[in-house]
């Protein structure tokens, strides 16, 4: 059975989330997608534990949930702030958990460190070690691993507050860190360069606070399982089974918010090179650069780019379908009714928008749509499409014109060409 999961997502309990993620809101957007396991997102708070409680079916001797025509597994985020060799450390943690019972064990333990009603997300003034640790007094059969590993703020290899190692981070508790999210900003590629991380499995998720398709599912991982079993997504997971775990999902790290250096307040884009040179120092205002992922991973890597471990997970690059049909159509704002309309032909037509970008032939697009979006998901899906790279906050843009020359953009005048690196 092919399972497309999306594990890392907010219910609308969480901060800057929209009033859709709710249940119903969740189920829709993962159907449009083409998503059958969802993460619930957010366990940990009890008014949204409590609507889990109520509207969820459980499937008990698998581990999961089905609501709507859709699979859920209970996951949440948390946050723990700590000091380690005299800094503060905000690191983001993905939890997986099997059941109601193992999730209220967890919320008791982690109530001691903080509010768990204050947000979706909650602050826990605990140190990463400690907090796997708690975890797996609790029990052996929760999955636990660093959200968006690499993004400046709030992740375990961050520039503003993270680790250069996954062991200095969690220390002693390592042994149980079996995965870890690479987020928008990077892809396996980029992680394949530290041979550090050849033993945990890469994992890809939207971190959606929205049900749009251009936010749910854009990164998703992709099994091929007996059926949806949450423990045999755990072993997979932690044996990083190539048999079973096909490939994951992403966006060209370029789209991301967080690829190159950056100052979004002033519009300054700079490769890792043109910021070193400038002594990370934004050239306009004469404040910090905010380090991007593409500058850190190029600080710890220990390999050149190319570089392909032996037990390495595929993957694909996809860009949402709204996403391409707005760029086509040359309509910048987020939300457009035109761009819809035409997304939806597609997904009415085809049933789903993953089966759209990965699998629909271009004759058949052509039946539907215009022959420049048709040619748009197919330079997508053959990954011929350019980025203009993100930054500070600020997402990448793709661009579909094959004569554009992302190099001879002014980022600043200290630029390289970006194919010499």
């Amino acid at each position: 059975m092919r399972v497309i999961s999306d594990f890392h997502i907010h219910s609308f309990w969480s901060r800057a989330t929209s009033k859709e993620m709710n249940l119903d809101g969740i189920a829709a957007g993962a159907r449009v997608k083409g998503l059958n396991l969802v993460g619930t997102g957010d366990f940990t708070h009890p008014k949204w534990l409590s609507e889990l409680k109520e509207k969820l079916e459980p499937i008990p001797e698998n581990g999961v949930f089905r609501y709507q025509g859709v699979f859920f597994t209970l996951t949440t985020e948390v946050a723990t702030y700590f000091t380690f060799l005299g800094r503060w450390r905000r690191i983001h943690h993905v939890i997986h958990a099997p059941s109601f019972e193992i999730v209220a064990q967890i919320n008791e333990s982690l109530s001691k460190y903080g509010d768990l009603s204050a947000d979706g997300r909650p602050i826990l003034r605990m140190s990463a070690p400690e907090l796997v640790e708690t975890l797996m007094e609790i029990s052996p059969d929760i999955l636990i691993y660093p959200a968006h590993a690499w993004t400046p703020w709030m992740s375990c290899f961050g520039s503003r507050s993270g680790f250069d190692s996954l062991e200095e981070c969690y220390q002693d508790q390592v042994k149980h860190i079996s995965a870890l999210e690479t987020g928008l900003s990077s892809d396996p590629p980029m992680n394949w360069r530290l041979s550090s991380l050849d033993r945990f499995t890469l994992l890809s998720n939207s971190d959606s606070h929205s049900p749009h398709p251009w936010r749910l599912g854009r990164e998703a991982n992709v099994f091929e399982l007996k059926e949806i079993d949450y423990w045999e997504i755990l072993e997979v997971i932690r044996r990083k089974d190539r048999e079973r775990f096909l490939y994951t999902i992403e966006v060209d790290p370029n789209y991301g918010k967080y690829h190159f250096d950056g100052h979004r307040n002033c519009k300054i884009s700079l490769h890792p090179i043109d910021a070193i040179k400038l002594g990370n120092i934004c050239p306009k205002c004469g404040k910090k650069l905010t380090v991007g992922v593409l500058h850190r991973v190029e600080e710890l890597a220990d390999r050149e780019e190319g570089f392909i471990p032996e037990n390495a997970i595929p993957f694909k690059t996809l860009l949402p379908l709204y996403e391409i049909i707005s760029s086509v159509l040359g309509i910048g704002e987020l939300y457009s009714q035109r761009v819809l309309e035409e997304h939806n032909k597609l997904i009415n037509k085809f049933q789903n928008e993953l089966d759209v970008l990965l699998m629909v032939p271009k004759e058949k697009l052509l039946e539907v749509t215009s022959k420049e979006i048709a040619d748009a998901i197919i330079k997508v899906r053959e990954r011929k499409v350019k980025y203009i790279p993100g930054y500070d906050g600020v997402y990448g843009r793709p661009i579909f014109d094959e004569s554009f020359e992302v190099s001879k953009i002014n980022f600043y005048p200290f630029q390289r060409r970006l194919d010499q690196f």
